[in-house]
């Protein structure tokens, strides 16, 4: 999902892992979908397992037709999945969702977490107020929504300046809901 292009004169610009549909203050209602990085890819993890497999049978060719070979194969194979699980485990962790919709009335955070539970909160979007805290919240460049006697994370899978940006575009969204759309 996120990506690394190319802009020309050693510059790269990369995508964020965060999509506003429609762009805030073209519509009345605009939505924020998060997700977290990917740095490895469905088919790098298939290359990369295959690859730790051949790298481990090669050493294991002079050893073919001894009783050594046996010995050794069962720790090789679970050397290869703990690897497995370990990234598995990762890609798990990874389907985080956060879905922020924001229209002149309502202003509703949706999150999936990976173990499929959703945690859903909504307020008055008049009232809502984004927030970041530089320092002294779970991670640097902490951004909350607070509302209706409830304040709410949103985007700490971000980097720091990916939540320093979308402070930004997330103030300019709430204004334009304050404002009608």
């Amino acid at each position: 999902m996120m990506a690394l292009f190319s802009a020309g004169a050693g510059a790269t610009i990369s995508v964020m892992p965060y999509q506003w549909t429609p762009a805030p203050g073209t519509a009345p209602r605009t939505c924020l979908i998060l997700w977290p990085h990917r740095s490895l890819p469905r088919w790098g993890f298939v290359l990369f397992i295959g690859i730790t497999c051949g790298m481990l049978l090669v050493p294991l060719l002079a050893l073919l037709g001894t009783g050594a070979l046996w010995g050794l194969l069962p720790f090789l194979a679970v050397a290869v999945a703990a690897v497995w699980w370990a990234l598995s485990r990762s890609y798990r962790s990874g389907e985080t969702r956060e879905e922020l919709c924001i229209d002149p009335e309502r202003a509703v955070l949706i999150r999936s977490n990976p173990d499929g539970r959703e945690q859903r909160w909504q307020a008055n979007s008049y009232w809502v107020e984004a927030r970041i805290y530089p320092k002294g919240g779970p991670v640097p460049q902490y951004i909350t929504l607070r509302g209706e006697g409830r304040e709410v994370e949103l985007g700490a899978f971000l980097s720091e300046p990916e939540r320093a940006r979308l402070i930004i575009e997330l103030t300019t969204a709430l204004s334009h809901a304050r404002a009608g759309g």
